[in-house]
């Protein structure tokens, strides 16, 4: 039982210093990549003062004619996949046409971990979506994010292509 605390222990701290070491290399500038180039990931684990939150509170008047693909995650992760990327570009596009326009990102997760654990996987979610969004030009005043954690799925079974569709980002347009 001792060995595998320890072993836990050194692979926790190698990994932390793998994603810190790994985060260090590599130099984002907003907006970069917009031309379909989709190697420049987004690297949550390297954000600057550009990514503050705004205030949370009344988003504003819903607009329910537009809507968008939900962002969908691979399990136990909030990095985005290169394949879901354009759904995010949409969003962009829109904001960016639509000044007036606030977006609200909900994060979501499957069933499996604990309540704790999966609020805050949506919360990093949502929030690794919203710093795509601002990497491509939107201001992050006009981005908001809250998790729902898998309080709501949009799928109530438990088996893998469930558990596929509830692990999700969703977006909810605002007019201010």
């Amino acid at each position: 039982m001792h060995t595998i605390t320890q072993f836990r222990l050194i692979l926790s701290v190698s990994l932390v210093v793998v994603l810190t070491l790994g985060a260090g290399c590599r130099s984002r500038q907003p907006g970069a990549g917009r031309g379909g180039d989709h190697d420049d990931i987004f690297d949550p684990m390297n954000l600057d003062g550009t990514y503050a939150l705004g205030p949370r509170g009344d988003f504003g008047q819903p607009i329910t004619d537009v809507q968008f693909q939900n962002v969908s995650f691979g399990y136990d992760s909030f990095q985005i996949p290169p394949a879901e990327r354009r759904k995010i570009e949409t969003v962009a596009d829109y904001l960016l046409a639509n000044p007036g326009t606030t977006v609200l990102i909900d994060g979501h997760c499957d069933e499996r971990g604990s309540r704790e654990y999966n609020l805050s996987l949506g919360e990093h979610r949502a929030l690794a979506v919203r710093a795509v969004l601002i990497s491509l030009g939107v201001s992050g005043d006009r981005i908001h994010t809250r998790s729902f954690g898998s309080e709501q799925p949009l799928d109530p079974r438990s088996n893998e292509e469930a558990w596929a569709r509830n692990r999700r980002g969703e977006f909810s347009l605002f007019r201010q």
